[in-house]
This record gives structure tokens, sequence and C-alpha cells, in this order.
């Protein structure tokens, strides 16, 4: 593990501490995060692309993704390099800042119960929270305002916790930026507008970068269901709600996620996930939060436990 502190109580220590300072904290200002900096370099060089071409829109594309991920990596391994340098009572607190913000457990939470709390008095404002979390249609009715919010709770419980938390214990800071570059392209290119060829391979490398951490995430939830006596329920979401024809990772948390909840999710003119044994209320997107705090503090733990024995073996 070339990429992590070497001492695997420090790797240990690393995650834990970016943890507490994710629920303590939440968000750094923009002007200190990272994934804003990726935003501008990705706007930046997304408004020079051909127009009117797809090869070439789609060449300039994998040179966005070669680019800004390739500049996240050298930033992470920089600023690793420069960490072995200091005393760990200073690396520890530097580096799991640096750390923290490669992932939102608390924003995450927090979008969803804003959303929860408008919808119950005022729906308009409800709508507007909405677009925090997802693209959806303004004018949504609201259970489609409860269905999108717990799907982007279900999603982003991967894009915002799972996979840059993996990617860190896998291959440290490098990882888990060049991870959250590839994820801020997707969010940004990866649409099927004017966007999609110079998109294309930012949201086929999100896809690969994604498809195990996918996988993880929906089996986390299927545990923490055992909290509400759903894993049953969850399981079999698991096992048949998945549509590939929606992306291979898309619709696999969301189904899981209705599984759990007990509920029909869908997306209007696309897909039906899960079954409607309640109905969708407000009060849905706080069981989806809390399901989603439970499985971010599993991965938490979990990733802090991963980091320390790749560490240990490697170094040991």
């Amino acid at each position: 593990m070339v990429f992590v502190p070497h001492d695997w109580r420090l790797a240990l220590a690393t995650v834990l501490l970016a943890g507490v300072i994710d629920v303590l904290l939440g968000e750094p200002p923009n002007a200190l995060h990272p994934v804003v900096w990726m935003g501008r370099l990705i706007g930046a060089l997304s408004g020079r692309r051909p127009h009117g071409r797809p090869r070439a829109e789609f060449a300039y594309g994998v040179l966005i993704v070669v680019v800004t991920a390739g500049t996240a990596f050298a930033a992470g391994l920089l600023l690793t390099l420069a960490l072995g340098r200091l005393p760990w009572w200073l690396a520890l607190p530097v580096g799991a800042y640096a750390l923290k913000t490669t992932f939102s457990l608390r924003g995450l939470v927090r979008a969803g119960r804003d959303v929860q709390r408008s919808l119950v008095s005022d729906p308009g404002a409800a709508r507007a929270g909405l677009a925090a979390l997802v693209s959806r249609s303004p004018d949504l009715e609201p259970p489609l305002i409860v269905s999108a919010a717990v799907e982007s709770l279900a999603e982003n419980l991967t894009d915002s916790v799972v996979s840059p938390l993996l990617y860190y214990a896998l291959f440290g800071l490098p990882g888990a930026l060049a991870y959250r570059a590839v994820n801020t392209m997707d969010a940004m290119l990866g649409y099927r507008d004017e966007r999609e060829f110079v998109g294309k391979a930012a949201a086929r490398t999100d896809d690969v970068a994604n498809w195990v951490p996918t996988r993880l995430t929906a089996l986390l939830l299927v545990a923490v269901s055992l909290l509400r006596g759903t894993a049953r329920r969850a399981w079999w979401a698991f096992r048949t709600q998945h549509l590939p024809e929606y992306g291979p990772n898309k619709t696999l948390v969301i189904g899981t996620m209705a599984g759990a909840l007990g509920v029909q999710l869908r997306k209007p003119g696309a897909y039906a996930l899960g079954t409607a044994d309640r109905p969708l209320t407000a009060a849905v997107i706080g069981d989806a939060a809390a399901l989603v705090w439970a499985a971010g503090g599993v991965t938490i733990v979990a990733t802090a436990g991963l980091a320390a024995a790749l560490n240990w073996g490697f170094w040991g």
C-alpha cells in the first residue's frame, strides 16, 4: 500500500477522524473544497470542446477524463508524500481533513431531511430543495418528490460515501481524489443531451469505477435493514429489482432501498422498483435517511479496518 500512511495505526485513525470531521462539521467552504476545484477544471476544459463532430467530441471527452483524473491522482500523491514528512500528530488531522473532502455523509443526509421537512409544510420549497439531490422536473407531485429524494439518497450513498472510502482504503488519497474527479465529470457531463459525446467517456468510466462499490452498497442496505426487520424484502429486491437497461449500477441500490423501505420508487416514463406496501409520504424520506446514516457509519468503520489491515499486511 504505497499511497496510504505507512503506520497501520495512522491509517486507522485517519479514516475514523475523517468520519468524525464529517459528522460534526460537514462540508468545508467552497474555497477549500477539492471537488469545487475539480468542477472548475472540468468546466474550463469542457467549454473548449469541439461542437458538432461526435468523434472529436468523444476524443476530447477522453482527454478530459485523463487530464482531470490524472491531476487529482497526482495531487493526492504529492499530498501523501508531503504528509509522510510530517510528524504523526500533524499528518493525522491534515490527512483526515483531506480524506473528508472526498466523501459526504452528513451533507447527504441533511439534504434529504431538508426535503422531508419542507414537504410537510411547503411542497414548493421541497421541490426547490430536491435540486440539491437530483435533477428532476420542478413540478413533481409530493409522492414523486419522495421517490426522487429516496432514489437520490440511495444512489449518492454509493457516489458520496462508499466509493470514495473504498478507493481510499485500496489506493489512499490518490485513489479517493481520482474517483471524486471521475464522479464529478459524470455529474457535469454524463447526460444524453448536447453533452452526450463529450461526456460519454466520463459516464463509462464512472460506471466501471462504481460497479463494485454499488454492489457493496446494496449489500450494506440489506444488512442495515435488519434494524427495521426488512432484510428479507431488501434481499429480494437486491436479487430481482435491478434493471440493467438503465445502466449497470443505477437501479441496483435504488431497488434495494425500495425493498428495505417497503415502497415503490419510480421515475415517470422510466422505471418502477419495489412493491407499494406503504404510501410515499415524507416519513419515508426520514426512514431512508436513517438507513443511509447506518450504512455510512458501517462504511467508515469498515474502511478504517480495511485500510489498517491492508497497510499492516503491506508494511508489516
